[in-house]
């Protein structure tokens, strides 16, 4: 009996005789990310800021709400960076690196919750849609338009106000709901191309249900491109929080939120205190750029195309 199972690196049986398994193919991808020093550049500087989120209370110099009034006899409020302070203080006197330390917790936990609400909405309809076609598809993709008309910090920005609460749930949540269409885009296309396959139609045949042919046969050969978009939409993610703390609507004061740093000490730019926005702005490109890196390696690596 022909094995309805199919890996989504695969190619046609006349350009791939010599069928291999899945752990192969996973085991061929990591070896060309490997080759990727961006790639893998991208991995460690990601690895390093989830290192330094889960360890923050034990390498943070000071405590990030502490006011300190004097440090070694010198004043503490914007106090330039020094061997007592690496990046200074702000206009309360807290430790700029403890707060970036305690920053990147919060950035990192909204940009990985809100893709997971993203991939919860996005995955199921993409799935729905590319599979079912005639008037669901026209329905979820009218939607998918509609959401894409409409400026996502905008978007955004209208749901945190509606739901009145600028919390880290909200703002995940808020998040979550509008970024979700790329996911749906991306897996409705899969799904679209993967539905005349051979192994579907001989799930079909075999009278496998629909729910088990979507989720148990066609969505694990889709898991590389929707990997490698909410890889790279998580970047976007933590650029659209910081934002909304810049604006106001996401963390609130005291929370040591990269975006409200930025807004807070943007008025000291001018006045020579430029370190109160410039190290959480740093904390933020390089944060952005990471995963720009992992999820441009993890493309090329998942690419069945590049193999050769």
């Amino acid at each position: 009996m022909t094995d309805v199972r199919q890996n989504a690196f695969d190619t046609a049986p006349e350009e791939n005789p010599k069928a291999l398994s899945s752990g192969s193919l996973w085991y061929e991808a990591w070896l060309r990310f490997r080759r990727n020093r961006l790639a893998m550049l991208g991995l460690f500087m990601i690895l390093a800021l989830v290192g330094i989120a889960v360890f923050a209370p034990q390498l943070a110099p000071f405590d990030p709400y502490k006011q300190l009034i004097w440090t070694e006899g010198s004043k503490a409020k914007l106090a330039a960076p020094s061997w007592a302070h690496l990046m200074g203080t702000d206009a309360y006197g807290r430790d700029i690196m403890s707060r970036v330390f305690y920053g990147a917790r919060l950035s990192l936990q909204i940009g990985f919750l809100a893709t997971v609400v993203s991939l919860l909405i996005g995955v199921p309809l993409g799935a729905i849609a590319g599979y079912y076609g005639g008037w669901i598809d026209d329905l979820i993709s009218w939607l998918i338009n509609v959401i894409f008309a409409f400026p996502f910090m905008l978007f955004v920005l209208a749901i945190v106000a509606v739901l009145n609460n600028p919390s880290m749930i909200a703002v995940f949540t808020a998040i979550g709901l509008v970024s979700w269409v790329s996911i749906a885009r991306v897996a409705r296309a899969q799904f679209l191309s993967l539905r005349e396959r051979e192994y579907v139609e001989s799930a079909r045949a075999l009278g496998l249900p629909t729910r088990t042919i979507l989720f148990k046969h066609i969505l694990p050969n889709t898991l590389a491109p929707i990997i490698v978009q909410a890889t790279l939409g998580i970047g976007s993610i933590i650029l659209m929080e910081a934002g909304l703390a810049f604006l106001g609507f996401g963390a609130q004061p005291p929370e040591p939120s990269w975006g409200l740093m930025i807004s807070d000490g943007q008025q000291y730019l001018t006045t020579g205190q430029w370190w109160w926005a410039f190290f959480p702005g740093m904390a933020i490109m390089i944060t952005v750029l990471a995963f720009n890196f992992l999820g441009d390696g993890l493309r090329d690596a998942l690419d069945v195309r590049l193999k050769r």
